[in-house]
This record gives C-alpha cells, sequence and structure tokens, in this order.
C-alpha cells in the first residue's frame, strides 16, 4: 500500500491526533474563525461547488480556514475532493496527480480516487502522474486535516501540484476537473495564500484586487491584476483552475468569507502574509 507520509506534522499543525482535533477547534473558537464548531449536516444540500483556502501554520491562518470548512460542514459530505496546491519547491512534473495510495496525517489515512484520478489525466493532456512533486509539499497536506475532523475517512482525494500556473494551463485543468466532477458529489479546494512579506496597507490594498477578480469568477481578471501589480500570491493557477471549473459546474456566485493578515493575528503589521477564504456556491 502506497503512503504519502506527512511533512508538515509538528511543524504547520500539531503532530499527534488528540493535540491536531484540539487545534483545529481552536481554530473554529479563534476570534477571527466562525466562533463555534461547525455541525456536520452528511445529507445537505451541496451547493458548494469549490473553496479558496489558506495554507499557512494553523496559528497563523487556521481560523480563516476554519471559516471555509464551517461553511462546507452545514453543506453536507462531498465524496471525492479535488485539491489544487501551488508547487513551492520545485519538484516534480509541471503539473502532478498522485493516483494512487492514501495521504496520512496524524487523524489518519485518506484515499485517493484512482479513478478520477485517472480520469483528470486522460481528459487533460498536460497532467502528469507524479508523486515526487507531493511529497514535501505542504500547501495540499494541510487542508487535510480539518476534512478529517469533519468526515473521518470517509471520503476520497484528488491532489493536483501546480508548478505551472500559467493561464491556459490553470483553464485546462480546471475543464477537464469539470468533466470529471460532471455528476459527481465533489468539491474542489484552491489552496492559496495572498500576499507574502509587505506591509499590512500594501497586502490589503494588493489582496482586495485580487479577491474582486475572484469574487467576479474572471480567472482572466485576476492575471491582468497580479502581473499589474506584481502580486505575490502563491496559488494563483490552483485559483483560476478553480474558477474555470466552477463556471464550467453552473457556480451563481463567489463570495468571500474571511480576510486576515499574519498581522492580524499576532500584531506585527511591518511584514505580513495575506490569508483568504472564498465560496464558489451553485
Amino acid at each position: 500500500m502506497k503512503i504519502r507520509r506527512p511533512c508538515q506534522a509538528g511543524a504547520f499543525y500539531a503532530g499527534t491526533a488528540e493535540s491536531l482535533k484540539t487545534q483545529i477547534e481552536n481554530c473554529f473558537l479563534h476570534k477571527f474563525g466562525p466562533g463555534k464548531i461547525p455541525e456536520i449536516v452528511k445529507e445537505g444540500r451541496r451547493q458548494i461547488i469549490g473553496l479558496v483556502c489558506p495554507h499557512a501554520g494553523y496559528m497563523f491562518s487556521g481560523a480563516v480556514a476554519a471559516h471555509a470548512y464551517y461553511t462546507l460542514a452545514l453543506d453536507g459530505k462531498p465524496d471525492v475532493v479535488f485539491l489544487f496546491g501551488p508547487n513551492h519547491g520545485g519538484y516534480g512534473s509541471g503539473l502532478a496527480v498522485m493516483n494512487d495510495g492514501f495521504w496520512r496525517t496524524p487523524l489518519g489515512d485518506v484515499e485517493i480516487d484512482s479513478e478520477s484520478a485517472n480520469q483528470v489525466v486522460r481528459e487533460s493532456s498536460i497532467v502528469d502522474v507524479d508523486d515526487s512533486a507531493h511529497r514535501l509539499e505542504h500547501s495540499i497536506e494541510v487542508q487535510l486535516p480539518f476534512l478529517q475532523y469533519l468526515y473521518g475517512s470517509e471520503f476520497k482525494i484528488v491532489p493536483i501540484c501546480f508548478l505551472m500556473q500559467d493561464l491556459s494551463s490553470a483553464r485546462e485543468v480546471g475543464e477537464a476537473v469539470a468533466k470529471v466532477l460532471a455528476g459527481k458529489n465533489g468539491v474542489i479546494i484552491a489552496s492559496s495564500d495572498m500576499t507574502h512579506y509587505e506591509p499590512q496597507e500594501s497586502a490589503n490594498r494588493k489582496d482586495k484586487m485580487v479577491i474582486e477578480a475572484v469574487e467576479a469568477m474572471d480567472e482572466a481578471k485576476l492575471y491582468s491584476v497580479i502581473e499589474a501589480h506584481h502580486i505575490s500570491a502563491c496559488g494563483y493557477g490552483p485559483i483560476a483552475a478553480l474558477i474555470a471549473a466552477a463556471k464550467i459546474l453552473g457556480a451563481k456566485e463567489a463570495k468571500l468569507l474571511c480576510y486576515k493578515t499574519s498581522g492580524d493575528v499576532i500584531g506585527d503589521y511591518s511584514s505580513v502574509v495575506g490569508y483568504a477564504a472564498v465560496c464558489f456556491k451553485k
């Protein structure tokens, strides 16, 4: 049995099951979080097509991420979660999916949906099967404990890592995933942080432009804004792929759930990272 072992347990998030559950609950209860533990409505309406979630350490971005997962919990249980994340380390293929095995966290193992992963490879000419791109990448891994907290192991994943983040590639991945997801009970999570290491005022101004493009579900505008204003959001490709897929899958709105910076959390506004949670609904 192939297992992708965690590379951030004990670093970005707590390293044992009990401490991790407590940490996640504290994210929900945080003053910047939803303020309460979600009630999981497993038979919910499933109106959510996708979410944008941050991927920093839970002490910094966990409360913002909690807004996305709180909303998802109320919407029902997806059977398959497509996880789009940027490739920070530069390892492996430009667009890389894992198509078999399990991902492990302190909360247990989550199975890869091999059928759906292989379908994405067939539908797209640019996604490769490449485990090496995922081995040391945190952007997808940090989403899993939140999902496991909500649903245990009663869901499967399709992890896709984006080293190539140009607009045409992002659109192609989004269109391929939309074809695979059509008629299935699934959700897409695009993992991204926003502006990196700028003063609070600058980060807020730049991230507002990014969020407006996302809420407009306009991936071309997203790229235009990022290029024109030199915005250092790391997962713009995953976000663009989500936008492309969401429109095909019938999304009617994209709504900001929460935006904060690391400065809001720790009180140092001189050099911050921005975090946003956005929900795409039918």
